[in-house]
């Protein structure tokens, strides 16, 4: 494990795109359905329990939530919807936000879009992947929540994601995952390490 990921901490919340943060260096979102253990996932990738405030009630989560890693870098924890009963034009109001951002951000290096490996590429997850196609910019898709299915089932949903993602023209890969129980954490952090600290 790079250990500058258990150093992380939060920095700032934005209600906004004017309210975030300067962009002073290289940073990586997490997005993904409000269902998806997105929130969990990025607290399994610093091994630490609370650091994005996860909740038993979809769609919590209505800021973008930046936390800080050394050397200047910066994890982002991305509003989710999806099963969020929240109005529609909350909906909206989120999803021009976070369009906004994918598309200014340019300390952006690329997105971990979290999915359900039961209930994968729904309508949002295709959305997120056009955004990001349409800026070339970088996709890792986590099928999180892989302790619920059996092997035979699991390596099924992965095959059928890659092969959907090849219609993408950006840069995309996909693992399973399990937020749980650390299962792919270490390629995980692989992605990350690559983006956010090489060379």
């Amino acid at each position: 494990m790079n250990k500058n990921y258990h150093q992380a901490k939060f920095f700032q919340s934005a209600s906004g795109i004017n309210s975030l943060p300067p962009e002073l260096g290289f940073e990586v979102a997490f997005a993904g359905r409000s269902n998806s253990g997105k929130s969990s996932s990025l607290n399994k990738v610093c091994q630490q329990r609370s650091l994005a405030r996860t909740s038993k009630t979809p769609g919590r989560t209505q800021l973008i939530n930046f936390f800080s890693l050394p050397e200047g870098r910066y994890l982002v924890d991305l509003p989710g919807y999806g099963y969020a009963k929240v109005p529609e034009k909350v909906k909206h109001k989120w999803q021009r936000f976070i369009e906004s951002y994918l598309d200014t951000r340019w300390t952006l290096q690329g997105v971990i879009l979290v999915m359900d490996i039961r209930h994968p590429m729904k309508d949002y997850d295709r959305m997120m992947l056009r955004w990001a196609a349409d800026r070339q910019l970088s996709v890792h898709v986590l099928l999180n929540k892989s302790d619920k299915l059996k092997r035979g089932m699991t390596s099924r949903a992965l095959l059928a994601v890659k092969k959907e993602l090849k219609q993408y023209s950006m840069p995309v890969s996909v693992q399973t995952f399990s937020a749980l129980k650390g299962e792919g954490l270490q390629e995980l952090w692989r992605v990350l390490d690559n983006w956010l600290y090489a060379e």
